[in-house]
Protein backbone atom coordinates (compact mmCIF):
# COMPACT_ATOMS: atom_id res chain seq x y z
CA UNK A 1 0.00 0.00 0.00
CA UNK A 2 1.84 3.39 -0.85
CA UNK A 3 2.36 5.82 1.85
CA UNK A 4 0.09 8.38 1.66
CA UNK A 5 -2.94 5.42 1.41
CA UNK A 6 -1.37 3.95 4.58
CA UNK A 7 -1.73 7.50 6.20
CA UNK A 8 -5.04 8.58 5.15
CA UNK A 9 -6.02 4.79 6.50
CA UNK A 10 -4.02 5.63 9.85
CA UNK A 11 -5.73 8.89 10.01
CA UNK A 12 -8.89 7.52 9.12
CA UNK A 13 -8.70 5.08 12.18
CA UNK A 14 -7.19 7.32 14.93
CA UNK A 15 -10.28 9.81 13.92
CA UNK A 16 -12.79 6.45 14.46
CA UNK A 17 -10.77 5.87 17.43
CA UNK A 18 -11.26 9.24 19.27
CA UNK A 19 -15.26 9.02 17.89
CA UNK A 20 -15.26 5.58 20.21
CA UNK A 21 -13.85 7.31 23.17
CA UNK A 22 -16.00 10.04 23.31
CA UNK A 23 -19.47 7.30 23.08
CA UNK A 24 -17.45 5.24 25.26
CA UNK A 25 -16.97 7.85 27.79
CA UNK A 26 -20.68 9.54 27.38
CA UNK A 27 -22.56 5.82 27.94
CA UNK A 28 -20.14 3.24 29.85
CA UNK A 29 -19.45 4.25 32.85
CA UNK A 30 -22.99 5.09 33.73
CA UNK A 31 -24.17 1.66 32.26
CA UNK A 32 -21.51 -0.55 33.70
CA UNK A 33 -22.19 0.52 36.88
CA UNK A 34 -25.41 -1.38 36.57
CA UNK A 35 -25.33 -5.47 37.52
CA UNK A 36 -25.98 -7.17 33.53
CA UNK A 37 -28.73 -9.01 35.05
CA UNK A 38 -27.91 -11.67 32.53
CA UNK A 39 -27.96 -9.10 29.48
CA UNK A 40 -25.84 -9.06 26.57
CA UNK A 41 -22.92 -6.88 28.01
CA UNK A 42 -22.38 -5.10 24.63
CA UNK A 43 -25.84 -3.95 24.44
CA UNK A 44 -23.75 -1.36 27.38
CA UNK A 45 -21.67 0.15 24.50
CA UNK A 46 -24.16 0.44 21.63
CA UNK A 47 -25.55 3.45 22.74
CA UNK A 48 -26.35 6.96 20.84
CA UNK A 49 -25.49 9.61 22.95
CA UNK A 50 -27.74 12.57 22.19
CA UNK A 51 -25.07 14.48 24.20
CA UNK A 52 -22.56 13.63 21.04
CA UNK A 53 -24.82 15.00 18.21
CA UNK A 54 -25.47 18.46 20.44
CA UNK A 55 -21.56 18.68 20.97
CA UNK A 56 -21.10 18.32 17.46
CA UNK A 57 -23.92 21.06 16.38
CA UNK A 58 -22.63 23.41 18.40
CA UNK A 59 -18.76 23.13 17.40
CA UNK A 60 -19.99 23.74 13.86
CA UNK A 61 -22.74 26.48 14.51
CA UNK A 62 -19.73 29.09 15.90
CA UNK A 63 -16.82 30.64 13.88
CA UNK A 64 -14.19 28.58 13.22
CA UNK A 65 -11.52 30.56 15.29
CA UNK A 66 -13.66 29.00 18.48
CA UNK A 67 -14.25 25.81 17.10
CA UNK A 68 -10.93 24.34 18.80
CA UNK A 69 -11.41 25.89 22.29
CA UNK A 70 -15.34 24.82 22.57
CA UNK A 71 -14.16 21.01 21.68
CA UNK A 72 -10.80 20.91 24.21
CA UNK A 73 -13.77 22.44 26.70
CA UNK A 74 -16.10 19.40 25.77
CA UNK A 75 -13.37 17.34 26.44
CA UNK A 76 -12.44 18.30 29.89
CA UNK A 77 -15.63 18.38 31.14
CA UNK A 78 -16.50 14.98 29.70
CA UNK A 79 -13.03 13.81 31.61
CA UNK A 80 -14.91 15.74 34.67
CA UNK A 81 -18.02 13.68 33.99
CA UNK A 82 -16.57 10.45 33.75
CA UNK A 83 -14.22 10.82 36.87
CA UNK A 84 -17.72 11.64 38.28
CA UNK A 85 -19.64 8.82 37.27
CA UNK A 86 -16.75 6.64 38.05
CA UNK A 87 -17.18 7.99 41.66
CA UNK A 88 -20.91 7.53 41.60
CA UNK A 89 -20.04 3.62 40.71
CA UNK A 90 -17.61 3.81 43.32
CA UNK A 91 -20.06 5.32 46.12
CA UNK A 92 -22.49 2.47 45.12
CA UNK A 93 -20.62 -0.27 45.75
CA UNK A 94 -19.44 1.04 48.82
CA UNK A 95 -21.86 2.64 50.11
CA UNK A 96 -24.99 2.13 48.56
CA UNK A 97 -25.40 5.43 46.98
CA UNK A 98 -24.70 8.01 44.37
CA UNK A 99 -21.65 10.49 45.67
CA UNK A 100 -22.47 13.48 46.58
CA UNK A 101 -20.42 16.82 45.29
CA UNK A 102 -21.29 19.18 48.32
CA UNK A 103 -20.69 15.89 51.27
CA UNK A 104 -18.69 13.67 50.34
CA UNK A 105 -15.09 15.30 48.98
CA UNK A 106 -13.90 14.57 52.66
CA UNK A 107 -14.61 10.35 52.74
CA UNK A 108 -12.09 10.47 49.68
CA UNK A 109 -9.61 11.05 52.78
CA UNK A 110 -11.45 8.58 54.89
CA UNK A 111 -11.03 5.85 51.98
CA UNK A 112 -7.43 6.47 51.69
CA UNK A 113 -6.99 6.24 55.36
CA UNK A 114 -8.93 2.93 55.32
CA UNK A 115 -6.64 1.75 52.48
CA UNK A 116 -3.76 2.30 54.19
CA UNK A 117 -4.66 1.34 57.45
CA UNK A 118 -5.60 -2.37 55.66
CA UNK A 119 -2.76 -2.03 53.12
CA UNK A 120 -0.31 -0.12 53.80
CA UNK A 121 1.22 3.69 53.36
CA UNK A 122 3.01 2.35 49.98
CA UNK A 123 -0.02 0.72 48.51
CA UNK A 124 -1.93 3.39 49.71
CA UNK A 125 0.09 5.99 48.03
CA UNK A 126 0.58 3.84 44.68
CA UNK A 127 -2.85 4.24 44.30
CA UNK A 128 -3.56 7.83 44.90
CA UNK A 129 -0.97 8.42 42.06
CA UNK A 130 -2.01 6.23 39.97
CA UNK A 131 -5.09 7.40 40.19
CA UNK A 132 -3.74 11.19 39.17
CA UNK A 133 -2.14 9.78 36.22
CA UNK A 134 -5.34 8.07 34.78
CA UNK A 135 -6.89 11.27 35.44
CA UNK A 136 -4.32 13.24 33.66
CA UNK A 137 -4.63 10.78 31.20
CA UNK A 138 -8.10 10.75 30.92
CA UNK A 139 -8.17 14.47 30.56
CA UNK A 140 -5.81 14.33 27.47
CA UNK A 141 -7.01 11.56 25.67
CA UNK A 142 -10.61 13.26 25.87
CA UNK A 143 -9.52 16.80 25.25
CA UNK A 144 -6.94 15.17 21.75
CA UNK A 145 -10.35 13.37 21.04
CA UNK A 146 -12.78 16.20 20.63
CA UNK A 147 -10.01 18.27 19.00
CA UNK A 148 -9.61 15.18 16.61
CA UNK A 149 -13.53 15.37 15.95
CA UNK A 150 -13.89 18.86 15.60
CA UNK A 151 -10.91 19.11 13.27
CA UNK A 152 -12.16 16.13 10.85
CA UNK A 153 -15.71 18.07 11.26
CA UNK A 154 -14.29 21.30 9.99
CA UNK A 155 -12.09 19.90 7.29
CA UNK A 156 -15.18 18.39 5.83
CA UNK A 157 -18.11 20.73 6.97
CA UNK A 158 -21.14 19.31 4.62
CA UNK A 159 -20.38 15.17 5.25
CA UNK A 160 -20.38 16.29 9.20
CA UNK A 161 -23.75 18.20 8.92
CA UNK A 162 -25.10 15.57 7.20
CA UNK A 163 -24.00 12.99 9.23
CA UNK A 164 -24.87 14.93 12.14
CA UNK A 165 -28.77 15.15 10.47
CA UNK A 166 -28.43 11.39 10.07
CA UNK A 167 -27.97 10.95 13.84
CA UNK A 168 -30.21 13.00 14.97
CA UNK A 169 -33.03 11.03 12.87
CA UNK A 170 -31.36 7.96 14.10
CA UNK A 171 -31.64 8.96 17.80
CA UNK A 172 -35.57 10.49 17.79
CA UNK A 173 -36.61 6.89 16.03
CA UNK A 174 -34.32 4.74 19.09
CA UNK A 175 -36.54 7.23 21.14
CA UNK A 176 -39.92 6.63 19.53
CA UNK A 177 -38.86 2.84 19.89
CA UNK A 178 -37.92 2.20 23.24
CA UNK A 179 -35.05 0.10 22.12
CA UNK A 180 -32.66 -1.52 25.00
CA UNK A 181 -30.24 -3.37 24.53
CA UNK A 182 -29.30 -3.34 28.20
CA UNK A 183 -31.06 -3.19 31.31
CA UNK A 184 -32.39 0.79 31.89
CA UNK A 185 -29.59 2.15 29.49
CA UNK A 186 -31.79 2.40 26.03
CA UNK A 187 -29.78 3.18 23.29
CA UNK A 188 -31.11 6.61 22.79
CA UNK A 189 -28.84 7.70 25.45
CA UNK A 190 -29.24 11.02 27.11
CA UNK A 191 -27.36 9.41 30.05
CA UNK A 192 -24.86 12.51 30.32
CA UNK A 193 -27.50 15.01 30.57
CA UNK A 194 -30.07 13.68 33.24
CA UNK A 195 -26.85 13.04 35.72
CA UNK A 196 -25.85 16.23 35.09
CA UNK A 197 -29.22 17.59 35.67
CA UNK A 198 -29.44 15.39 39.09
CA UNK A 199 -26.02 16.70 40.01
CA UNK A 200 -27.40 20.52 39.87
CA UNK A 201 -30.53 19.64 41.49
CA UNK A 202 -29.31 17.77 44.52
CA UNK A 203 -26.62 20.91 45.40
CA UNK A 204 -29.56 23.47 46.50
CA UNK A 205 -31.69 20.38 48.17
CA UNK A 206 -28.28 19.36 50.10
CA UNK A 207 -27.72 22.69 50.90
CA UNK A 208 -31.09 23.17 51.82
CA UNK A 209 -31.10 19.87 53.92
CA UNK A 210 -27.83 21.20 55.82
CA UNK A 211 -29.29 24.32 56.73
CA UNK A 212 -32.50 22.10 58.78
CA UNK A 213 -29.89 19.68 60.29
CA UNK A 214 -27.87 22.92 61.88
CA UNK A 215 -30.98 23.89 63.40
CA UNK A 216 -32.07 20.28 64.45
CA UNK A 217 -28.50 20.34 66.44
CA UNK A 218 -29.35 23.64 68.38
CA UNK A 219 -32.57 22.34 69.23
CA UNK A 220 -32.24 19.31 71.51
CA UNK A 221 -36.09 18.51 73.11
CA UNK A 222 -34.38 17.54 75.85
CA UNK A 223 -32.30 20.38 77.14
CA UNK A 224 -33.07 21.34 80.27
CA UNK A 225 -34.27 17.97 81.05
CA UNK A 226 -32.39 16.38 84.26
CA UNK A 227 -29.76 13.43 82.90
CA UNK A 228 -31.32 10.90 86.37
CA UNK A 229 -35.28 11.66 85.13
CA UNK A 230 -33.84 10.44 81.82
CA UNK A 231 -32.54 6.98 82.57
CA UNK A 232 -33.88 6.70 86.27
CA UNK A 233 -35.17 2.82 85.76
CA UNK A 234 -32.04 2.02 85.13
CA UNK A 235 -30.45 3.41 88.03
CA UNK A 236 -27.34 0.97 89.78
CA UNK A 237 -27.20 -0.93 86.36
CA UNK A 238 -23.96 -1.35 84.22
CA UNK A 239 -25.31 -0.25 80.82
CA UNK A 240 -22.90 -1.45 78.18
CA UNK A 241 -23.36 -0.55 74.52
CA UNK A 242 -22.01 -3.57 72.00
CA UNK A 243 -21.39 -2.00 68.28
CA UNK A 244 -20.84 -5.25 66.29
CA UNK A 245 -19.32 -3.92 62.96
CA UNK A 246 -21.22 -4.59 59.64
CA UNK A 247 -23.79 -6.25 61.39
CA UNK A 248 -26.76 -5.70 59.38
CA UNK A 249 -29.86 -7.51 57.70
CA UNK A 250 -28.37 -9.72 54.68
CA UNK A 251 -26.30 -11.63 57.32
CA UNK A 252 -29.71 -12.89 59.22
CA UNK A 253 -31.84 -13.34 56.03
CA UNK A 254 -29.65 -14.21 53.05
CA UNK A 255 -29.10 -17.69 52.70
CA UNK A 256 -25.57 -17.83 51.73
CA UNK A 257 -25.26 -15.89 54.70
CA UNK A 258 -27.70 -16.97 57.27
CA UNK A 259 -26.95 -20.33 57.22
CA UNK A 260 -23.61 -19.16 59.20
CA UNK A 261 -24.97 -16.34 60.96
CA UNK A 262 -28.17 -17.66 62.33
CA UNK A 263 -26.78 -20.79 64.17
CA UNK A 264 -24.34 -18.78 65.94
CA UNK A 265 -27.04 -16.35 67.03
CA UNK A 266 -28.62 -19.23 68.12
CA UNK A 267 -25.74 -20.61 70.04
CA UNK A 268 -25.60 -17.13 71.73
CA UNK A 269 -29.23 -16.89 72.46
CA UNK A 270 -28.65 -20.63 74.17
CA UNK A 271 -26.02 -19.23 76.30
CA UNK A 272 -27.40 -16.47 77.69
CA UNK A 273 -30.66 -17.86 78.62
CA UNK A 274 -28.25 -20.57 80.31
CA UNK A 275 -26.64 -18.18 82.56
CA UNK A 276 -30.46 -15.87 83.31
CA UNK A 277 -30.58 -13.44 80.48
CA UNK A 278 -33.85 -12.56 78.19
CA UNK A 279 -33.41 -10.21 74.98
CA UNK A 280 -35.48 -8.73 72.84
CA UNK A 281 -34.53 -7.57 69.37
CA UNK A 282 -35.85 -4.96 66.43
CA UNK A 283 -34.79 -3.20 63.81
CA UNK A 284 -33.07 -0.05 63.16
CA UNK A 285 -32.45 1.67 59.78
CA UNK A 286 -28.56 2.68 59.42
CA UNK A 287 -28.03 6.26 58.55
CA UNK A 288 -24.99 4.54 56.36
CA UNK A 289 -24.26 1.94 54.60
CA UNK A 290 -21.09 -0.49 53.36
CA UNK A 291 -18.82 2.02 55.33
CA UNK A 292 -18.91 4.98 57.69
CA UNK A 293 -19.87 3.54 60.93
CA UNK A 294 -18.96 6.53 63.09
CA UNK A 295 -22.10 7.94 61.74
CA UNK A 296 -24.17 5.69 62.77
CA UNK A 297 -22.97 5.53 65.95
CA UNK A 298 -23.58 9.08 66.28
CA UNK A 299 -27.24 8.76 65.03
CA UNK A 300 -28.06 5.98 67.58
CA UNK A 301 -25.81 8.33 70.52
CA UNK A 302 -27.52 12.03 69.15
CA UNK A 303 -31.05 11.00 68.12
CA UNK A 304 -29.67 13.17 64.73
CA UNK A 305 -29.90 11.65 61.61
CA UNK A 306 -26.31 11.89 61.02
CA UNK A 307 -25.62 10.91 56.89
CA UNK A 308 -22.86 12.59 56.19
CA UNK A 309 -18.99 13.46 57.73
CA UNK A 310 -20.21 17.66 57.62
CA UNK A 311 -23.39 16.47 59.48
CA UNK A 312 -20.89 14.86 62.23
CA UNK A 313 -18.57 17.32 62.58
CA UNK A 314 -21.48 20.49 62.62
CA UNK A 315 -23.13 17.70 65.52
CA UNK A 316 -19.78 17.37 67.63
CA UNK A 317 -19.88 20.72 67.34
CA UNK A 318 -23.09 21.69 69.39
CA UNK A 319 -24.13 20.74 72.71
CA UNK A 320 -26.48 17.67 71.72
CA UNK A 321 -26.74 14.87 74.28
CA UNK A 322 -25.71 11.79 73.87
CA UNK A 323 -26.45 8.72 75.48
CA UNK A 324 -23.19 8.58 77.23
CA UNK A 325 -23.39 11.82 78.00
CA UNK A 326 -27.06 11.44 79.71
CA UNK A 327 -25.44 8.93 81.84
CA UNK A 328 -22.37 10.48 82.73
CA UNK A 329 -24.54 13.23 84.10
CA UNK A 330 -26.61 10.79 86.01
CA UNK A 331 -23.53 9.83 87.59
CA UNK A 332 -22.58 6.63 85.75
CA UNK A 333 -18.81 5.99 85.06
CA UNK A 334 -18.28 6.26 81.40
CA UNK A 335 -15.81 4.75 78.99
CA UNK A 336 -15.39 3.88 75.35
CA UNK A 337 -13.37 1.41 73.59
CA UNK A 338 -12.28 1.79 70.17
CA UNK A 339 -9.90 -0.43 68.77
CA UNK A 340 -9.43 1.13 65.42
CA UNK A 341 -8.79 4.42 66.78
CA UNK A 342 -4.88 5.23 65.65
CA UNK A 343 -5.19 8.94 66.70
CA UNK A 344 -6.43 11.26 69.42
CA UNK A 345 -10.47 10.86 68.99
CA UNK A 346 -11.10 14.99 70.23
CA UNK A 347 -15.29 14.06 69.97
CA UNK A 348 -14.95 11.77 73.01
CA UNK A 349 -15.93 14.83 74.91
CA UNK A 350 -18.60 15.37 73.54
CA UNK A 351 -19.91 12.31 73.40
CA UNK A 352 -19.30 12.40 77.51
CA UNK A 353 -16.34 9.81 77.62
CA UNK A 354 -14.15 9.63 81.33
CA UNK A 355 -11.99 6.94 79.49
CA UNK A 356 -11.20 5.79 76.13
CA UNK A 357 -9.15 2.99 75.36
CA UNK A 358 -7.80 2.39 71.98
CA UNK A 359 -5.39 0.70 69.82
CA UNK A 360 -2.50 2.36 71.25
CA UNK A 361 -3.06 1.99 74.85
CA UNK A 362 -5.28 -1.60 74.97
CA UNK A 363 -1.76 -3.37 75.42
CA UNK A 364 -2.42 -5.47 72.60
CA UNK A 365 1.14 -7.79 71.58
CA UNK A 366 -0.40 -10.51 68.85
CA UNK A 367 -0.93 -10.34 65.31
CA UNK A 368 -3.06 -7.89 62.87
CA UNK A 369 -6.61 -9.12 61.71
CA UNK A 370 -6.71 -7.29 58.63
CA UNK A 371 -8.18 -3.90 59.30
CA UNK A 372 -8.72 -4.89 62.74
CA UNK A 373 -5.66 -4.44 64.78
CA UNK A 374 -6.82 -7.11 67.53
CA UNK A 375 -9.96 -9.51 67.72
CA UNK A 376 -13.00 -8.75 69.34
CA UNK A 377 -12.17 -11.40 72.24
CA UNK A 378 -9.45 -9.70 73.29
CA UNK A 379 -10.90 -6.43 73.55
CA UNK A 380 -14.18 -7.63 75.69
CA UNK A 381 -10.81 -9.40 77.92
CA UNK A 382 -9.26 -5.85 78.00
CA UNK A 383 -12.50 -4.28 79.39
CA UNK A 384 -13.23 -6.98 81.71
CA UNK A 385 -9.97 -6.58 83.17
CA UNK A 386 -9.43 -2.77 83.44
CA UNK A 387 -13.04 -1.23 83.18
CA UNK A 388 -15.80 -3.49 83.87
CA UNK A 389 -14.26 -5.71 86.29
CA UNK A 390 -12.62 -2.64 88.85
CA UNK A 391 -15.58 -0.32 88.49
CA UNK A 392 -17.04 0.89 91.84
CA UNK A 393 -19.70 2.59 90.84
CA UNK A 394 -22.42 1.86 87.91
CA UNK A 395 -20.41 1.89 84.40
CA UNK A 396 -22.04 2.78 80.86
CA UNK A 397 -19.82 1.93 78.03
CA UNK A 398 -19.79 1.54 74.18
CA UNK A 399 -17.17 -1.11 72.93
CA UNK A 400 -16.65 -1.29 69.53
CA UNK A 401 -16.11 -4.76 68.29
CA UNK A 402 -14.22 -4.29 64.79
CA UNK A 403 -13.10 -8.14 64.07
CA UNK A 404 -16.24 -8.15 61.35
CA UNK A 405 -14.49 -4.71 59.81
CA UNK A 406 -13.75 -5.36 56.19
CA UNK A 407 -11.71 -7.16 54.40
CA UNK A 408 -12.80 -10.34 56.10
CA UNK A 409 -9.48 -11.85 55.11
CA UNK A 410 -8.50 -12.99 58.89
CA UNK A 411 -11.30 -15.00 61.03
CA UNK A 412 -10.70 -15.19 64.76
CA UNK A 413 -11.80 -18.15 66.48
CA UNK A 414 -12.60 -18.17 70.52
CA UNK A 415 -9.58 -19.25 73.02
CA UNK A 416 -10.32 -19.47 76.57
CA UNK A 417 -10.51 -16.19 78.07
CA UNK A 418 -8.15 -17.00 81.10
CA UNK A 419 -5.51 -17.41 78.22
CA UNK A 420 -5.78 -14.57 76.34
CA UNK A 421 -3.34 -12.59 78.34
CA UNK A 422 -1.62 -10.00 75.95
CA UNK A 423 -3.12 -11.23 72.78
CA UNK A 424 0.45 -13.34 71.79
CA UNK A 425 -1.86 -16.47 72.25
CA UNK A 426 -4.04 -15.43 68.99
CA UNK A 427 -0.58 -16.05 66.39
CA UNK A 428 -1.23 -19.06 65.03
CA UNK A 429 -5.22 -18.13 64.01
CA UNK A 430 -3.79 -15.30 61.25
CA UNK A 431 -1.45 -18.42 59.54
CA UNK A 432 -1.92 -19.28 55.99
CA UNK A 433 -4.98 -16.10 55.80
CA UNK A 434 -5.46 -15.54 52.12
CA UNK A 435 -4.45 -11.81 51.04
CA UNK A 436 -7.36 -9.90 50.04
CA UNK A 437 -6.79 -9.74 46.30
CA UNK A 438 -7.31 -13.25 46.38
CA UNK A 439 -9.98 -13.86 48.99
CA UNK A 440 -12.26 -10.68 46.86
CA UNK A 441 -11.45 -12.69 43.52
CA UNK A 442 -14.29 -15.04 44.86
CA UNK A 443 -17.46 -13.49 45.73
CA UNK A 444 -18.87 -16.19 47.40
CA UNK A 445 -15.85 -16.94 49.59
CA UNK A 446 -15.83 -13.28 50.66
CA UNK A 447 -19.37 -13.55 51.84
CA UNK A 448 -18.93 -16.77 53.78
CA UNK A 449 -15.77 -14.62 55.41
CA UNK A 450 -17.93 -11.94 56.11
CA UNK A 451 -20.67 -14.47 57.71
CA UNK A 452 -18.17 -16.23 59.97
CA UNK A 453 -16.81 -12.90 61.59
CA UNK A 454 -20.49 -11.75 61.96
CA UNK A 455 -20.48 -15.27 63.98
CA UNK A 456 -17.80 -14.38 65.87
CA UNK A 457 -17.70 -11.03 66.90
CA UNK A 458 -21.97 -12.39 68.50
CA UNK A 459 -20.29 -15.56 69.72
CA UNK A 460 -17.28 -13.22 71.67
CA UNK A 461 -19.65 -10.51 73.39
CA UNK A 462 -22.68 -13.12 74.30
CA UNK A 463 -19.70 -15.31 75.38
CA UNK A 464 -18.31 -12.50 77.56
CA UNK A 465 -21.73 -11.47 78.69
CA UNK A 466 -22.10 -15.15 79.63
CA UNK A 467 -19.16 -15.76 81.96
CA UNK A 468 -18.89 -11.87 83.58
CA UNK A 469 -22.16 -10.43 83.28
CA UNK A 470 -23.99 -10.09 86.65
CA UNK A 471 -27.53 -9.22 87.61
CA UNK A 472 -27.06 -5.52 87.31
CA UNK A 473 -25.90 -5.84 83.56
CA UNK A 474 -27.65 -4.75 80.55
CA UNK A 475 -26.35 -4.74 77.02
CA UNK A 476 -27.47 -3.02 74.26
CA UNK A 477 -26.16 -5.15 71.06
CA UNK A 478 -26.54 -3.33 67.56
CA UNK A 479 -24.97 -3.66 64.46
CA UNK A 480 -23.74 0.04 63.08
CA UNK A 481 -24.35 -0.72 59.43
CA UNK A 482 -24.64 -3.18 56.42
CA UNK A 483 -21.90 -4.87 54.66
CA UNK A 484 -21.09 -3.52 50.85
CA UNK A 485 -23.26 -3.93 48.34
CA UNK A 486 -20.38 -6.92 46.97
CA UNK A 487 -21.95 -8.64 49.96
CA UNK A 488 -25.69 -7.55 49.80
CA UNK A 489 -25.86 -7.26 46.33
CA UNK A 490 -27.58 -3.47 44.99
CA UNK A 491 -30.51 -2.16 46.77
CA UNK A 492 -30.19 -3.94 50.05
CA UNK A 493 -31.92 -2.99 53.14
CA UNK A 494 -30.03 -0.70 55.78
CA UNK A 495 -31.26 -2.15 58.46
CA UNK A 496 -29.57 -3.88 61.23
CA UNK A 497 -30.89 -5.72 64.33
CA UNK A 498 -31.04 -4.45 68.08
CA UNK A 499 -30.95 -6.40 71.27
CA UNK A 500 -31.55 -5.50 74.88
CA UNK A 501 -30.02 -7.93 77.38
CA UNK A 502 -30.83 -8.11 80.59
CA UNK A 503 -31.06 -9.98 83.54
CA UNK A 504 -33.67 -7.80 85.57
CA UNK A 505 -37.31 -8.38 83.98
CA UNK A 506 -38.01 -4.72 84.93
CA UNK A 507 -35.31 -3.80 82.41
CA UNK A 508 -36.96 -5.55 79.32
CA UNK A 509 -40.94 -4.81 80.67
CA UNK A 510 -39.74 -1.36 80.11
CA UNK A 511 -39.46 -1.98 76.34
CA UNK A 512 -42.55 -4.49 75.99
CA UNK A 513 -44.62 -1.62 74.03
CA UNK A 514 -41.68 -1.42 71.66
CA UNK A 515 -42.75 -5.22 69.85
CA UNK A 516 -39.64 -6.08 69.76
CA UNK A 517 -39.18 -9.95 69.26
CA UNK A 518 -38.22 -12.39 72.16
CA UNK A 519 -34.45 -13.35 72.11
CA UNK A 520 -31.73 -12.37 69.65
CA UNK A 521 -33.81 -13.07 66.06
CA UNK A 522 -35.54 -10.11 64.87
CA UNK A 523 -39.37 -10.77 63.55
CA UNK A 524 -39.30 -10.44 59.75
CA UNK A 525 -42.06 -8.57 59.84
CA UNK A 526 -41.36 -6.34 63.09
CA UNK A 527 -41.69 -2.91 63.52
CA UNK A 528 -38.49 -1.00 61.82
CA UNK A 529 -37.08 2.52 63.36
CA UNK A 530 -35.00 5.08 61.80
CA UNK A 531 -31.59 4.61 63.66
CA UNK A 532 -32.12 8.32 65.23
CA UNK A 533 -35.26 7.62 66.75
CA UNK A 534 -33.20 5.02 69.16
CA UNK A 535 -32.03 7.49 71.66
CA UNK A 536 -35.78 9.37 72.42
CA UNK A 537 -37.21 5.95 72.71
CA UNK A 538 -34.67 4.72 74.71
CA UNK A 539 -35.00 7.89 76.88
CA UNK A 540 -38.85 7.49 76.98
CA UNK A 541 -38.90 3.45 78.11
CA UNK A 542 -36.46 4.12 81.01
CA UNK A 543 -36.84 7.93 82.29
CA UNK A 544 -39.02 8.95 85.10
CA UNK A 545 -42.17 7.34 83.81
CA UNK A 546 -42.65 4.95 81.65
CA UNK A 547 -43.65 5.76 77.95
CA UNK A 548 -43.30 9.66 78.66
CA UNK A 549 -40.72 11.20 76.52
CA UNK A 550 -39.75 13.86 79.29
CA UNK A 551 -38.44 16.15 76.56
CA UNK A 552 -41.41 16.81 74.58
CA UNK A 553 -43.27 18.60 77.67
Amino acid sequence: MPLPHRRRLLAGLITAASAVLVVAALVVPDAIARPAQGAFLPGAFLRLPLELIVAGAVVLAVPVRWRRPVAAAFGAGLALLVVFKIANAGFRSVLGRKFDVVLDPPLLRDGYNALTETDGHTYANLAVAAAIVGVVALVAALVLSSLRLAGAASRRTIPARRLLTGLSAAWVAFALSGLTLFPNAPVASDSAMKLLKSTVAQVPKTIRDDRQFVEAVGHDPYTGSSASDLVSALRGKDVIIGVVESYGHSSLTDPAMSAIVNPAVDSAQSRLAAAGFSARTGWLTSSTYGGGSWLAHASFQSGLWVTSQRRYDEMVGGDRLTLTRAFKDAGWQTAGLEPGNTKDWPEASFYGYDRVLDSRNLGYKGPDYGWSRMPDQYVLSKFQHDVYGPATKPLMAEITLTSSHEPWTHVPSMVPWESVGDGKIFGPQVAGAPPRSELWADKDKTRAAYARTIAYSVDALTSWAAKYGDDNLVLIMFGDHQPMSRITGPKASHDVPVSIIAKDPAALDRIKSWGWNDGLHPAADGPVWRMDQFRDRFFAAYGRSSGVALGHR
